[in-house]
Protein backbone atom coordinates (compact mmCIF):
# COMPACT_ATOMS: atom_id res chain seq x y z
CA UNK A 1 0.00 0.00 0.00
CA UNK A 2 1.08 3.41 -1.22
CA UNK A 3 0.08 7.29 0.28
CA UNK A 4 -1.55 7.48 -2.95
CA UNK A 5 -3.66 4.74 -1.33
CA UNK A 6 -4.50 6.24 2.13
CA UNK A 7 -6.06 9.55 0.98
CA UNK A 8 -5.07 12.12 3.39
CA UNK A 9 -7.74 14.13 5.96
CA UNK A 10 -8.12 17.36 6.31
CA UNK A 11 -9.35 16.80 9.94
CA UNK A 12 -9.73 13.56 12.23
CA UNK A 13 -12.00 13.73 14.95
CA UNK A 14 -12.09 10.85 18.11
CA UNK A 15 -14.20 10.44 20.40
CA UNK A 16 -13.93 7.71 23.36
CA UNK A 17 -17.18 5.99 24.31
CA UNK A 18 -15.76 3.13 26.19
CA UNK A 19 -12.43 3.35 28.38
CA UNK A 20 -11.28 2.10 31.79
CA UNK A 21 -11.61 6.04 33.36
CA UNK A 22 -13.73 8.91 33.84
CA UNK A 23 -13.24 11.75 35.74
CA UNK A 24 -15.86 14.18 35.74
CA UNK A 25 -13.64 16.88 37.63
CA UNK A 26 -10.46 16.39 35.82
CA UNK A 27 -8.17 20.05 35.89
CA UNK A 28 -7.01 19.26 33.01
CA UNK A 29 -8.20 22.08 30.27
CA UNK A 30 -9.41 21.45 27.04
CA UNK A 31 -7.00 22.48 24.35
CA UNK A 32 -7.70 22.73 20.39
CA UNK A 33 -6.09 19.22 20.33
CA UNK A 34 -8.34 17.55 23.43
CA UNK A 35 -12.13 18.82 23.99
CA UNK A 36 -13.05 18.06 27.54
CA UNK A 37 -16.44 17.91 28.07
CA UNK A 38 -17.45 20.85 30.47
CA UNK A 39 -18.76 20.14 34.08
CA UNK A 40 -22.11 18.64 34.37
CA UNK A 41 -23.51 17.14 37.54
CA UNK A 42 -26.38 15.89 35.30
CA UNK A 43 -23.89 14.07 33.01
CA UNK A 44 -23.35 10.47 34.12
CA UNK A 45 -20.58 8.93 32.06
CA UNK A 46 -19.82 5.60 32.38
CA UNK A 47 -16.30 3.64 32.76
CA UNK A 48 -15.55 0.12 32.27
CA UNK A 49 -12.70 -2.27 31.31
CA UNK A 50 -12.80 -1.92 27.55
CA UNK A 51 -12.58 0.69 24.58
CA UNK A 52 -15.03 1.91 22.07
CA UNK A 53 -13.74 4.95 20.14
CA UNK A 54 -16.33 6.90 17.38
CA UNK A 55 -13.87 8.08 14.62
CA UNK A 56 -14.57 10.73 11.80
CA UNK A 57 -12.65 11.89 8.76
CA UNK A 58 -13.15 15.23 7.39
CA UNK A 59 -12.14 16.02 3.57
CA UNK A 60 -13.38 19.11 2.01
CA UNK A 61 -17.39 19.12 2.26
CA UNK A 62 -16.92 15.52 3.01
CA UNK A 63 -17.19 13.91 6.21
CA UNK A 64 -17.57 10.21 7.41
CA UNK A 65 -18.01 8.15 11.03
CA UNK A 66 -17.16 4.80 11.73
CA UNK A 67 -17.15 2.88 14.86
CA UNK A 68 -14.05 1.06 16.82
CA UNK A 69 -14.93 -1.73 19.25
CA UNK A 70 -17.82 -1.64 21.45
CA UNK A 71 -16.65 -2.05 24.93
CA UNK A 72 -17.20 -5.17 27.91
CA UNK A 73 -21.14 -4.62 28.58
CA UNK A 74 -23.90 -3.76 26.23
CA UNK A 75 -24.45 -1.43 28.51
CA UNK A 76 -21.32 1.35 28.61
CA UNK A 77 -21.34 2.19 25.05
CA UNK A 78 -24.92 3.30 24.02
CA UNK A 79 -25.38 4.98 27.75
CA UNK A 80 -22.06 7.57 26.92
CA UNK A 81 -22.68 7.94 23.29
CA UNK A 82 -26.57 9.00 24.61
CA UNK A 83 -24.53 11.31 27.25
CA UNK A 84 -22.19 12.95 24.96
CA UNK A 85 -24.71 13.35 21.89
CA UNK A 86 -22.96 10.90 19.55
CA UNK A 87 -25.52 9.33 17.35
CA UNK A 88 -24.51 5.81 15.98
CA UNK A 89 -27.32 5.95 13.38
CA UNK A 90 -24.69 8.09 10.53
CA UNK A 91 -21.39 5.45 11.37
CA UNK A 92 -20.46 3.83 7.68
CA UNK A 93 -18.83 0.82 9.20
CA UNK A 94 -17.96 -1.04 12.31
CA UNK A 95 -14.14 -2.16 12.54
CA UNK A 96 -13.41 -5.02 15.33
CA UNK A 97 -9.80 -4.60 16.08
CA UNK A 98 -10.24 -8.06 17.88
CA UNK A 99 -12.43 -10.42 18.93
CA UNK A 100 -11.77 -10.04 22.69
CA UNK A 101 -15.04 -9.67 25.05
CA UNK A 102 -14.07 -6.48 26.19
CA UNK A 103 -14.44 -4.86 22.61
CA UNK A 104 -17.18 -6.92 21.47
CA UNK A 105 -20.21 -6.19 24.19
CA UNK A 106 -22.17 -3.77 22.51
CA UNK A 107 -21.54 -4.93 18.86
CA UNK A 108 -25.10 -6.02 18.45
CA UNK A 109 -26.61 -2.82 19.66
CA UNK A 110 -24.33 -0.84 17.46
CA UNK A 111 -24.92 -2.02 14.25
CA UNK A 112 -28.78 -2.07 15.46
CA UNK A 113 -28.54 1.23 15.59
CA UNK A 114 -28.07 2.14 12.15
CA UNK A 115 -31.53 0.49 11.07
CA UNK A 116 -29.94 -0.46 7.87
CA UNK A 117 -27.24 -2.90 7.42
CA UNK A 118 -23.73 -2.10 8.80
CA UNK A 119 -20.60 -3.53 7.59
CA UNK A 120 -18.73 -5.13 10.35
CA UNK A 121 -14.70 -5.38 9.54
CA UNK A 122 -13.45 -8.21 11.57
CA UNK A 123 -10.85 -10.58 11.23
CA UNK A 124 -11.88 -14.58 11.06
CA UNK A 125 -9.86 -15.37 14.07
CA UNK A 126 -12.18 -12.69 16.02
CA UNK A 127 -14.92 -15.46 15.77
CA UNK A 128 -13.42 -18.08 17.16
CA UNK A 129 -13.34 -19.53 20.89
CA UNK A 130 -11.07 -18.49 23.38
CA UNK A 131 -9.46 -18.74 26.91
CA UNK A 132 -6.95 -17.76 29.36
CA UNK A 133 -4.34 -20.54 30.55
CA UNK A 134 -2.59 -18.78 33.55
CA UNK A 135 -0.35 -21.47 35.46
CA UNK A 136 -1.62 -21.07 39.54
CA UNK A 137 -4.45 -19.81 38.78
CA UNK A 138 -6.46 -21.79 36.30
CA UNK A 139 -8.27 -21.63 32.87
CA UNK A 140 -10.88 -18.95 31.98
CA UNK A 141 -13.31 -19.00 29.27
CA UNK A 142 -13.85 -15.67 27.26
CA UNK A 143 -16.84 -15.31 25.08
CA UNK A 144 -16.49 -14.53 21.50
CA UNK A 145 -18.92 -12.64 19.31
CA UNK A 146 -22.18 -14.10 18.32
CA UNK A 147 -21.83 -14.92 14.22
CA UNK A 148 -25.78 -15.26 13.98
CA UNK A 149 -26.58 -12.51 16.45
CA UNK A 150 -25.34 -10.24 14.95
CA UNK A 151 -26.32 -10.97 11.38
CA UNK A 152 -30.03 -11.04 12.91
CA UNK A 153 -28.79 -7.33 14.06
CA UNK A 154 -27.97 -6.11 10.86
CA UNK A 155 -23.99 -6.70 10.53
CA UNK A 156 -23.02 -7.53 7.26
CA UNK A 157 -19.86 -8.86 8.49
CA UNK A 158 -16.94 -8.41 6.17
CA UNK A 159 -13.85 -11.35 7.45
CA UNK A 160 -10.75 -9.68 6.10
CA UNK A 161 -6.89 -10.25 6.99
CA UNK A 162 -4.92 -7.78 5.03
CA UNK A 163 -5.36 -4.19 4.97
CA UNK A 164 -8.09 -2.21 3.83
CA UNK A 165 -9.49 0.74 3.65
CA UNK A 166 -12.33 2.62 4.75
CA UNK A 167 -14.40 5.86 4.72
CA UNK A 168 -13.50 6.75 0.66
CA UNK A 169 -10.03 5.61 1.39
CA UNK A 170 -9.24 8.24 4.29
CA UNK A 171 -9.17 5.48 6.83
CA UNK A 172 -7.11 2.46 6.74
CA UNK A 173 -7.53 -1.21 8.82
CA UNK A 174 -4.04 -2.72 9.13
CA UNK A 175 -4.81 -6.35 9.29
CA UNK A 176 -2.69 -8.57 10.81
CA UNK A 177 0.27 -6.66 11.74
CA UNK A 178 3.93 -7.78 11.37
CA UNK A 179 5.75 -8.87 14.61
CA UNK A 180 9.29 -7.23 13.75
CA UNK A 181 9.91 -5.82 17.52
CA UNK A 182 11.47 -8.46 19.64
CA UNK A 183 10.68 -7.22 23.11
CA UNK A 184 6.90 -7.43 22.13
CA UNK A 185 5.60 -11.15 22.57
CA UNK A 186 2.39 -10.83 22.95
CA UNK A 187 -0.34 -12.24 25.43
CA UNK A 188 0.93 -14.82 28.07
CA UNK A 189 -1.49 -17.73 28.54
CA UNK A 190 -4.14 -16.86 25.83
CA UNK A 191 -5.42 -19.67 23.39
CA UNK A 192 -7.55 -20.37 20.69
CA UNK A 193 -9.92 -23.31 19.69
CA UNK A 194 -9.21 -24.77 15.77
CA UNK A 195 -10.11 -27.32 14.63
CA UNK A 196 -10.88 -28.93 17.90
CA UNK A 197 -8.23 -28.24 19.70
CA UNK A 198 -6.95 -25.79 22.23
CA UNK A 199 -3.50 -24.09 20.61
CA UNK A 200 -1.41 -20.91 21.50
CA UNK A 201 -3.11 -17.82 20.14
CA UNK A 202 -0.73 -15.03 18.62
CA UNK A 203 -3.69 -13.07 18.40
CA UNK A 204 -3.52 -12.19 14.90
CA UNK A 205 -6.55 -11.10 14.59
CA UNK A 206 -5.38 -7.81 16.42
CA UNK A 207 -5.43 -4.50 14.06
CA UNK A 208 -5.47 -0.61 14.31
CA UNK A 209 -7.24 2.41 12.34
CA UNK A 210 -4.80 4.42 10.58
CA UNK A 211 -5.59 7.99 9.36
CA UNK A 212 -3.06 9.97 7.47
CA UNK A 213 -3.57 13.90 8.51
CA UNK A 214 -2.87 16.46 5.74
CA UNK A 215 0.91 17.81 6.09
CA UNK A 216 0.92 16.64 9.71
CA UNK A 217 1.12 12.64 9.32
CA UNK A 218 -0.67 9.42 10.85
CA UNK A 219 -3.19 8.92 13.16
CA UNK A 220 -2.87 5.39 14.83
CA UNK A 221 -5.09 4.11 17.01
CA UNK A 222 -5.04 0.94 18.26
CA UNK A 223 -7.33 -1.52 20.77
CA UNK A 224 -5.22 -3.60 22.96
CA UNK A 225 -2.48 -3.42 20.75
CA UNK A 226 -1.80 -7.34 21.22
CA UNK A 227 1.12 -7.48 18.96
CA UNK A 228 2.97 -4.51 20.43
CA UNK A 229 2.28 -0.87 19.86
CA UNK A 230 5.51 -0.49 18.20
CA UNK A 231 4.79 -3.06 15.77
CA UNK A 232 1.73 -1.90 14.98
CA UNK A 233 3.06 2.17 14.12
CA UNK A 234 5.90 0.51 12.65
CA UNK A 235 3.66 -1.34 10.36
CA UNK A 236 1.63 1.71 9.47
CA UNK A 237 4.53 3.18 8.88
CA UNK A 238 5.15 0.45 6.22
CA UNK A 239 1.91 -0.06 4.50
CA UNK A 240 1.42 3.76 3.97
CA UNK A 241 4.64 4.78 2.84
CA UNK A 242 4.27 7.82 5.92
CA UNK A 243 7.17 7.99 8.41
CA UNK A 244 5.36 10.72 10.23
CA UNK A 245 3.28 10.16 12.56
CA UNK A 246 1.23 12.63 14.42
CA UNK A 247 -0.47 10.78 16.87
CA UNK A 248 -1.35 7.51 19.19
CA UNK A 249 -4.36 6.51 20.73
CA UNK A 250 -5.59 3.54 22.02
CA UNK A 251 -5.05 0.35 24.30
CA UNK A 252 -1.15 -0.49 24.62
CA UNK A 253 -1.38 -3.64 26.87
CA UNK A 254 1.05 -3.28 29.42
CA UNK A 255 -0.65 -3.47 32.57
CA UNK A 256 0.79 -5.95 35.09
CA UNK A 257 3.76 -7.09 36.59
CA UNK A 258 3.83 -9.82 33.50
CA UNK A 259 4.63 -6.49 31.23
CA UNK A 260 6.75 -4.43 33.28
CA UNK A 261 10.07 -5.40 31.66
CA UNK A 262 8.96 -4.21 28.16
CA UNK A 263 7.61 -1.14 29.80
CA UNK A 264 11.21 0.48 29.49
CA UNK A 265 11.83 -0.51 25.91
CA UNK A 266 8.89 0.79 24.59
CA UNK A 267 8.54 4.38 25.61
CA UNK A 268 12.28 4.06 24.65
CA UNK A 269 10.97 2.68 21.21
CA UNK A 270 8.01 5.31 21.26
CA UNK A 271 10.16 8.38 22.24
CA UNK A 272 12.16 7.46 18.60
CA UNK A 273 9.11 7.48 16.52
CA UNK A 274 8.25 10.92 18.02
CA UNK A 275 4.34 11.51 17.88
CA UNK A 276 3.20 14.62 18.47
CA UNK A 277 0.76 12.98 20.67
CA UNK A 278 0.11 9.82 22.68
CA UNK A 279 -2.95 8.90 24.90
CA UNK A 280 -2.97 5.98 26.02
CA UNK A 281 -5.63 4.17 27.40
CA UNK A 282 -7.79 1.05 28.37
CA UNK A 283 -5.37 -1.93 29.06
CA UNK A 284 -2.46 -0.10 29.14
CA UNK A 285 -2.56 -0.02 32.19
CA UNK A 286 -2.82 3.01 35.46
CA UNK A 287 1.23 3.01 36.43
CA UNK A 288 2.58 2.47 32.33
CA UNK A 289 -0.04 5.74 32.00
CA UNK A 290 1.74 7.41 34.57
CA UNK A 291 5.18 6.16 33.36
CA UNK A 292 4.02 7.67 29.64
CA UNK A 293 3.05 10.67 31.32
CA UNK A 294 6.44 10.89 33.17
CA UNK A 295 8.85 10.49 30.54
CA UNK A 296 6.87 12.29 27.50
CA UNK A 297 4.91 14.80 29.56
CA UNK A 298 4.79 17.50 26.59
CA UNK A 299 3.33 14.74 24.65
CA UNK A 300 1.08 12.41 26.60
CA UNK A 301 -2.46 13.15 27.16
CA UNK A 302 -4.94 11.57 30.33
CA UNK A 303 -7.76 10.28 28.59
CA UNK A 304 -11.01 10.14 30.18
CA UNK A 305 -14.10 8.39 28.86
CA UNK A 306 -16.11 11.50 27.08
CA UNK A 307 -12.94 13.18 25.54
CA UNK A 308 -13.08 14.37 21.75
CA UNK A 309 -9.38 14.20 20.40
CA UNK A 310 -9.13 16.53 17.09
CA UNK A 311 -5.97 16.94 14.81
Amino acid sequence: MTERQLKPADRVEITVLVDNYTDSLINTPSTPVDRRLPYNPDRRLLAEHGLSCHVKVFSGNKEHAILLDAGLSDTCLPWNAFQVGVSLAGIEAVVLSHGHYDHTGALEHAVAGAGRQVPLIAHPDAFLPRRRNIPGAGVFGQRSPDIVALKKAGADIKMRSKPSTLAAGHILVTGEVEWKVRFEKGLPGAEIERDGKWTPDSIRDDQALVMNVKEKGLVVVSGCAHAGIINTVEYAKRITGIDRVHAVLGGFHLSGKAYEKIVPPTIDAMKKINPDYIVPMHCTGWTTINRFMGAMPEKCILNTVGTTYVF
